[in-house]
């Protein structure tokens, strides 16, 4: 391992060296991705140190203890020497998982698009229950959440919600929320007290930068309406909604969120360029998929991923068979003990999947 972290160690030397050249700082899409890695590198180069100094700390007591002429001093080595010895284990689990090379999407931002599925206006406000859910979430993490555009229920909730989250490591953390979410619980509007079964759709896109996707704005046609829904004064009377048609995959993107024409063109752009970009990286997904399934974060939308059962306050994430009865405390955005155990099979994956190359 100390070989290993040897190589990580000249990598990260390297970098440190080259994110001070102007060329580099000149070069935007470089310097951003030479940067990333610093940052990823640096964290695997003091856990480095850590681990080297327990090694020393142990060769130091072992010299002592076989040169045994202080028993005082061979006393204090065995102390030394069985603390190290303790902490190494640990250490070095901490170390292979950080050792495992890290998808390059994990530290994007994200797109989330939350759609009701079947279950009617039920389905609706399922939809919103995961937003705010998601809302909470996130903001409990210190990430920043911005809407972009929306379609309310009926009866509450919306048919579909899309929304920005923008912090550290946010498409990593994300990614497992992707797919369809089942809600099981008596709708407000059922008279006879029967538990229908709804159901909502959740999209993770990573962010696509400016320079991932190269669109070029001749095949994309801006329409400007007036937003609609609640609002202020301006709703209805000014053409800050937009909305933007890309020819060539046929994708329409609208986003009425902010009362300037100017910024919901710019969230617009950005929704595009990741609807873009998921389409390319669905394509790799699916090229990886042929070599290594992995049941945390296929990327199949389609797929049945979690259900939430109100009537038994249980909520159960199929692909892992974890069923935890806290459904109040994860409505309210307490989702992190799932994500924790997707990060660790998935984690458990990859490392089985390093060992055998």
């Amino acid at each position: 391992m100390l070989e290993k972290l040897q190589i990580v160690k000249q990598r990260f030397d390297e970098v440190n060296d080259l994110i001070i050249q102007p060329d580099i700082i000149a070069d935007q899409k470089r310097y951003v991705q030479l940067n990333k890695e610093y940052k990823d590198l640096k964290i695997l180069v003091e856990k480095r140190d850590v681990y080297k100094e327990l090694l020393d700390n142990i060769s130091e007591a072992e010299e002592i203890i076989a040169d045994g002429s202080d028993a005082e001093m061979v006393e204090m080595a065995k102390i030394q020497m069985d603390e190290a010895k303790a902490a190494l284990p640990a250490l070095e689990e901490e170390i292979k998982v950080l050792l495992i090379p890290k998808d390059p999407e994990d530290s994007k931002n994200v797109v989330v698009e939350v759609r009701a599925g079947t279950g009617g206006d039920e389905a609706s406000i399922f939809a919103g229950d995961l937003h705010r859910m998601y809302t909470k979430y996130c903001e409990g993490r210190g990430w920043n959440v911005s809407v972009v555009d929306y379609s309310e229920g009926t009866s509450g909730g919306f048919k579909e919600i899309i929304f920005e989250v923008s912090g550290e490591d946010v498409y990593g953390t994300m990614k497992f929320e992707a797919g369809v979410h089942r809600v099981q619980r008596v709708p407000q509007t059922e008279t006879q007290g029967r538990v229908h079964t709804s159901a909502a759709t959740v999209m993770v896109l990573p962010e696509a930068e400016e320079f991932d996707v190269e669109l070029d704005m001749n095949d994309v046609r801006i329409e400007r309406t007036t937003s609609t829904g609640p609002g202020g004064q301006s709703v209805n009377t000014t053409y800050s909604a937009i909305r933007l048609h890309h020819g060539p995959s046929g994708l329409v993107v609208s986003c009425q969120d902010q009362k300037s024409s100017h910024k919901n063109l710019e969230k617009a752009l950005k929704v595009l360029r990741s609807r873009l970009y998921e389409k390319e990286l669905e394509k790799k997904l699916a090229a990886d998929s042929a070599r290594r399934k992995s049941m945390v974060s296929s990327g199949d939308r389609s797929a049945k991923i979690r259900t939430y059962n109100y009537p038994q306050g249980r909520v159960t994430d199929h692909r892992i068979g974890l069923t935890l009865y806290d459904l109040s405390n994860i409505m309210n955005g307490d989702i992190q003990k799932i994500i924790d155990e997707l990060m660790l099979v998935e984690n458990t994956e990859k490392l089985k999947e390093s060992s055998e190359l």
